[in-house]
Formats: structure tokens, sequence, C-alpha cells
């Protein structure tokens, strides 16, 4: 795939892996629309950006639905097709089950899960008209197995793969592709802003993440993904190791996650 004058629109572009894709996929040419509820960081992002007179800023809240509704309409109107629409809008959660509030669990749900299906239903009768498209899924590791205080955050990962499994099948013969995305540990600032169990940012930056992989590194792996339309790819260092080991060794994994340092 060759990126350059393609139209890709992508969620949660204001920070972390969404800015980063933003940057390289700009570099490499593509049309971009950049998509959060921080418009002014947005605006950042768009002047960081390689050509930024070519990029174009829609603001959107992934947990109102009505704001998902307004920003298709306006993508539609302005431009004739989308090629490749890149779901990297989310929140992560650093809570136990038990102190967690069932709202929270709600609103990761909204955020995480059904405003990603909800863009994505609003977008495929455009790219089933057009026989070409390609969605990608910013899922993540706990996306293949649930951690201590992740557990809303892993569900909402697990209903994506399950949502977006059923639909690459149901969709690949009119020539639509879905790439899940699996990260581990990447450094950004996603466990500064996870929800604790009040929906309260956690506003600490985990060891885990401030040691994981450089973000730009991610971008350009997870563009490599894209243009190879693999349909999952899991970018990240040792802590990848648990999907084999709990495939492999279920016991042995399930021991291991009881006693591992997830923060």
């Amino acid at each position: 795939m060759i990126f350059r004058d393609r139209i890709i629109w992508i969620t949660g572009a204001s920070t972390g892996i969404g800015e980063a894709l933003a940057d390289e996929l700009s570099q490499k040419g593509a049309k971009l629309i950049l998509s959060a509820r921080n418009i002014e960081k947005l605006q950042q992002v768009q002047a960081q950006c390689q050509n930024p007179q070519q990029h174009q800023v829609i603001p959107l809240d992934l947990a109102e639905i009505e704001t998902i509704n307004r920003a298709v309409t306006q993508v539609l109107e302005e431009f004739t097709q989308i090629d490749i629409l890149i779901h990297c809008g989310g929140v992560s959660q650093r809570a136990l089950a038990q102190d967690t509030d069932l709202s929270v669990d709600y609103q990761i749900m909204a955020i995480n899960y059904f405003g990603a299906i909800a863009l994505t239903k609003a977008l495929l009768p455009t790219m089933l008209k057009q026989q070409f498209g390609q969605i990608v899924v910013i899922s993540s590791i706990v996306g293949k197995f649930g951690t201590p205080l992740r557990s809303a955050y892993a569900a909402s990962k697990h209903a994506l793969h399950g949502f977006f499994e059923s639909l690459q099948a149901e969709v690949y013969d009119a020539g639509i592709r879905v790439t899940m995305v699996c990260p581990g540990f990447i450094k950004t600032d996603i466990s500064c802003h996870a929800l604790t169990g009040e929906g309260k940012p956690h506003g600490i930056m985990d060891t885990a993440q401030a040691q994981g992989m450089d973000v730009r590194i991610c971008a350009q792996k997870i563009v490599k993904a894209i243009q190879q339309q693999k349909p999952e790819v899991l970018i990240g260092g040792k802590e990848l190791l648990g999907v084999d080991l709990k495939r492999f060794f279920p016991g042995l994994f399930r021991y291991l996650i009881r006693r591992s340092k997830v923060t």
C-alpha cells in the first residue's frame, strides 16, 4: 500500500500512539482527519505534521454518539472516500474490580468499545459502496489476556476483538480489511490518563509504561502492519510472551499473572 494522498481518519489523534501515527503517516504523504476531544491539542498535532494544510481537525467524543454522527456527516460531506479508519481513541484503567464503580465500567466500555463500533457502523456503508477500505483497531495485549487492575479495560479490548473478527469475516469479500493491533507497554501517557475506581485520572506514569517501547517505533511498526494488511500484529517487549504462555502453559500463566507487576 502506498500512503500518498490516501485519506486516513485517526481517532485519539491528540496524544500517544494516535499522535505518533499522525506524524508518521503525514511524512508518507497521507491526508489526515484528526479527531479527539481536545481541539487545541489536535491543532498542535496538525501543525507538527508534514504539509499541515492538507490535514483536517474534526472534534469527536467517542462516549457521545451524537458527536460521532455529526463528525461522520461532516467528513462525508467534505471527502469523497475514506481509505483507512484508525481507532486509537480510548482510556485505560488502574483499579481493582472490587473498587471500580459500575459507572466507570460503563464509561470505559462506552469509549473503548461502543464508540469504536458506532463510528465503524456509520462509515461502513461508504466503504461497502467503495468496495475497498481498511479498518485498523488499536487494541492492547490485554485484548489477548486479562491482568490485575485492568478488568474493565481488558473487557473492552476483548470485546473489540470479538466484534472486528466477526466483521472481517463478513466484509472480506467486499474488499475491506481489518487490522487488529495489540500493543504492550508503549511509552505514552496512557497510565496518567487511566481511570481509577472512582473515575478520576490515575495521574501516575507507571514504571512499566515509562520503560516501554518508544512510541515512534511503535507507530512505525503499526504503519508497516497497515501497509501489509496484516490481520493482527503484536507490538512490544517481553510482555508479549504472555500470549504464548497462556496458550501453551495456561496453569503457569495464571500463576504468574497473579503475581506480576502491571504498573
